[in-house]
């Protein structure tokens, strides 16, 4: 990266958050290209400059992009590659990489869930598999959402990395008429509290399903917050602040917007319906379905006490009653 204002960055990934980012990016005057795995929409795009499956009120200027379904040559020719595909799709997705190609770049997360495979925030499976040093790895986190993007609406994200320079550069990256950026070097802090965000947004939507009202949420979110606090304090013991939008900003927007998938999917299953039920009525990734259960291991590890994530985990994963654990649930917060 290095202070160059024109870097070539790659954006991977096909979804909502890719396409916004593709949004955000196409204002500057860096070279850049846009992997997505379908080629019909690759065609789509490129005829009507827009992505025919998500956020197709956001328009491109495709001269701009160079849009491909070769994942490798584009690698090989980006500076800057940020990953947004669903974190249970990550390690297909990137199969047929050599190991070697990802060590001399510069790699940010836009990610919000554990690698299942390796049971790992993005930041260690990127470390661990291709190489690349942990100072060139970074997380893009809210709070944000994608449909607020397409729409313009002012929004906020903060760009983590050990690096701060590296920080600092992809924030300017990203800032625009309707993004404002601020920096971290809590890279394992930031990553971990956008994906735990998730598992909460699934409890305040089960409550909601269930018909617990606004004040009883707002027990639910304050007992989280806490809960975040706990677990990235005992993962990486650092300073930080968690009231800031990195943190508590990124879980209220998740646990409380309309447009948030874990928490219509914790609805669902608040509802009555069985988790592949609410997958294929969804036909979206809730990614906190996903992380809940690595999380739930990483919690008995470093023994930390976790009863709404542990509650999630029950409901999800040992099919017990959503009622009953929710009302066991209610007599250990305060």
């Amino acid at each position: 990266m290095e202070g160059e204002q024109n870097s070539s960055i790659l954006v991977i990934g096909g979804g909502s958050w890719a396409t916004a980012l593709i949004k955000i990016l196409s204002q500057n005057n860096s070279p850049l290209s846009w992997w997505m795995r379908d080629q019909g929409a690759i065609d789509h795009i490129k005829a009507h400059s827009h992505n025919p499956k998500y956020l197709q009120s956001a328009q491109f200027d495709t001269k701009k992009i160079v849009i491909s379904s070769d994942l490798k040559r584009l690698i090989e020719t980006a500076d800057i590659i940020i990953i947004a595909v669903p974190s249970a799709f990550v390690h297909e997705t990137f199969l047929s990489i050599p190991e070697g190609l990802l060590k001399e770049k510069t790699v940010f997360s836009a990610l919000k869930g554990m690698i299942p495979e390796m049971k790992a925030i993005p930041a260690r499976y990127l470390h661990k598999t291709f190489g690349v040093p942990y100072e060139r790895i970074g997380i893009i986190c809210g709070p944000c959402h994608a449909e607020e993007v397409a729409m313009e609406r002012l929004s906020y994200l903060t760009v983590a990395c050990s690096d701060m320079k590296i920080a600092n550069e992809m924030a300017k990256l990203l800032a625009c008429r309707y993004i404002k950026t601020s920096i971290s070097d809590d890279l394992f802090g930031t990553e971990f509290s956008a994906i735990l965000k998730n598992v909460y947004a699934l409890a305040t939507g089960i409550c909601a399903g269930l018909g617990y009202g606004d004040n009883f949420q707002a027990v639910l979110i304050s007992n989280s917050i806490r809960e975040i606090e706990r677990f990235i304090d005992a993962i990486h013991p650092i300073h930080r602040d968690t009231k800031t939008s990195a943190y508590l900003g990124d879980l209220l927007v998740t646990a409380y917007s309309k447009f948030s998938r874990n928490r219509t999917f914790g609805f669902m299953i608040g509802k009555g319906y069985s988790v592949k039920a609410a997958q294929l009525e969804m036909n979206m990734v809730a990614e906190g379905f996903y992380a809940v259960k690595s999380l739930h291991e990483i919690k008995k590890e470093f023994d930390v006490e976790m009863p709404i994530l542990e509650t999630v985990y029950n409901i999800l994963y040992n099919r017990k009653n959503s009622k009953k654990e929710l009302k066991n649930l209610t007599n250990q917060l305060d």
